[in-house]
């Protein structure tokens, strides 16, 4: 799926050359008169343009740039406030900090990230709903209200999706240029970020959320790390399911990684407990805790708003961050 918005040309007819001689006759000036008013009828702006939105599920057809935006993807939400684009109903959800306005009442809420207010989005009249992987379920109902995009990530290609998403998003409203700077901003980072990963040696990230944990490998949901940051997988054979693979302390120690990162799954909604959790003797006999490389990603970065272009750019700043040599190391 490209993500490609594509718009209709209007066409706006020429003016007719006005002729008058050099002896005017006498209505000249209403006729003058008249044509001014035709011709400024003629070029006042046109219908808007129909637009073509490509996305995971198809193409979706607008009649217009949309005015009223809801969204039940916080990546997409990131994106839109990253562009200034207004947005008109959000999720019920813990916010991130650097999101935490559209918490309060003044941006009316349209249910959760799962489930829908159906009543809550048809009262906001939205000229566009965009759904992603924990809403795309609600595709089809949401359609019965107003168009809707689906801005799935592919976690095979999560950066060439997320900047597809981008695009998609910013060419809707007219704001290319300004995501063009920013991703080639994003896409001079991460390369910088791969000439340290190549020699940072073999890396283990890990989901905690309360005395659990889901290890994640090439090709799973935060398999980005490995496949597209460049860091090498300590588990290579790790299933891509979109949950992770449970792991134990144990294994943890018999893995053995490099660098161990860390997404604390309940600090990203709450009162984090991930550190508690890994603070252990089995954990602490690893390489990476003994270098001081268990690194505590940012959790709403990565959890919740994973795909956003702010996310996507912080993400990659923290991790080179953390890659930079350490005396002693």
């Amino acid at each position: 799926m490209t993500g490609r918005v594509s718009r209709s040309n209007a066409l706006v007819p020429p003016l007719e050359p006005f002729a008058m001689s050099n002896a005017a006759p006498r209505h000249a000036p209403l006729r003058l008169a008249a044509a001014l008013v035709l011709g400024l009828a003629l070029i006042a702006p046109a219908e808007a343009e129909p637009i073509s939105v490509e996305h995971a599920r198809g193409t979706t057809e607008l009649a217009a740039p949309p005015k009223t935006v809801v969204t039940f993807d916080l990546a997409s939400l990131d994106t839109l406030d990253a562009l200034g684009i207004p947005v008109a109903g959000v999720p019920v959800i813990a916010m991130p900090a650097y999101l935490a306005r559209y918490a309060d009442d003044a941006t009316p809420k349209i249910g959760s990230l799962f489930e829908p207010d159906f009543e809550a989005v048809n009262a906001l009249q939205p000229d566009l709903v965009i759904v992603a992987s924990r809403s795309a379920p609600q595709f089809e109902a949401l359609s019965r209200i107003a168009p809707v995009i689906d801005l799935t990530l592919d976690p095979a290609d999560t950066i060439g999706s997320a900047e597809r998403n981008i695009r998609t998003l910013a060419g809707i409203f007219g704001k290319s240029p300004e995501a063009e700077t920013a991703l080639a901003r994003l896409d001079g980072s991460i390369a910088d970020l791969k000439a340290e990963t190549a020699k940072a040696g073999r890396g283990l990230i890990v989901l905690a959320t309360g005395n659990r944990m889901s290890a994640f490998g090439p090709g799973s949901r935060f398999g980005v790390l490995h496949s597209e940051f460049g860091v090498a997988p300590a588990d290579p054979k790790l299933a891509t399911a979109i949950h992770g693979e449970a792991v134990s302390n144990e294994y943890i120690l018999e893995t053995n990684p490099d660098w161990l990162f860390v997404i604390d799954r309940d600090a990203a909604i709450g009162q984090g407990t991930a550190a508690a959790l890994l603070d252990n003797e089995l954990v602490r006999g690893t390489t990476a805790w003994r270098k001081g490389q268990v690194v505590y990603l940012d959790p709403a970065r990565w959890y919740l708003a994973g795909g956003g272009l702010t996310a996507l750019q912080a993400s990659v700043d923290q991790l080179a961050e953390a890659m930079k040599p350490k005396a002693g190391n």
